[in-house]
């Protein structure tokens, strides 16, 4: 599957309920999924994964950031192409 093709995907099914709670709102989501998988990732850290629940919250994560992108209006397999592809992406390290 494409970033473009799961961004879509997201569109089609959540769109306008995400459109209508807006940016903040949906941001405020967004960090509440980013608070799972650091509990996710704390867990595996102290030796306890727990790799479905671990795939789960980073789906998530994802799943919201295309939500973001969406009702902004960014082309996320773009944004990403034009910043870690194009002409041999960043330089330096991240």
């Amino acid at each position: 599957m494409r970033i473009s093709d799961f961004q879509q995907h997201i569109r089609d099914r959540y769109f306008a309920t995400d459109n209508a709670r807006g940016v903040a709102g949906t941001f405020l989501w967004l960090a509440e999924e980013f608070g799972e998988l650091a509990q996710e990732l704390g867990n595996h850290a102290k030796g306890k994964p727990d790799p479905e629940a671990l795939a789960a919250e980073f789906a998530d994560c994802l799943a919201w950031m295309a939500t973001l992108a969406n009702i902004t209006g960014v082309d996320l397999e773009k944004a990403i192409h034009d910043k870690y592809i194009k002409d041999g992406g960043p330089k330096g390290t991240k």
